[in-house]
């Protein structure tokens, strides 16, 4: 930005330069790192080739404490909470297939007793046909079938 730029006008050559426009310092009233309550001693340390380091004594970080663990863990309670809900799901669908079962033999049992009592009265109604006046009788006892033709 502060490089001068070159512009081309009908055979003249013009330089202009940009300078850039300096800010104003920010005052804080208050510093933006806080200051702890006591500077820590200075510690010097020559090491084995004669040079010194000097700096500050750094405390080691406290790791936080561990919250305290309870005697049973979650996971246990979840999985028995679910073997709970299983079994209870496991009786409820017992009792219904012992319904389902049931229903169906009843079932049976009512198409079975239906086709007894149709099939008795179909008996019925053949076996007396015979001392019914009303309706034709046609008794054949001697039959004789020649080449497909029926002589009675």
């Amino acid at each position: 930005m502060n490089e001068p730029t070159l512009r081309h006008d009908h055979h003249r050559l013009t330089v202009e330069v940009h300078h850039p426009t300096p800010l104003a310092p920010v005052q804080h009233a208050t510093p933006l790192v806080p200051v702890p309550g006591h500077v820590p001693s200075v510690a010097s340390v020559v090491l084995p080739d004669g040079r010194v380091v000097t700096g500050y004594a750094i405390s080691p970080v406290q790791p936080e404490p561990l919250a305290a663990k309870p005697a049973v863990s979650r996971t246990a309670v979840n999985v028995a909470l679910g073997g709970a809900g299983f079994l209870a799901v496991c009786g409820g669908l017992l009792l219904l297939t012992s319904f389902i079962a049931a229903l169906t033999a009843f079932i049976t049992q009512l198409i079975t007793l239906a086709a007894v009592v149709f099939g008795g009265w179909i008996a019925v109604q053949i076996f007396t046909a015979g001392g019914h006046s009303g309706g034709t009788t046609v008794n054949i006892r001697k039959a004789v079938i020649k080449r497909n033709h029926f002589h009675g």
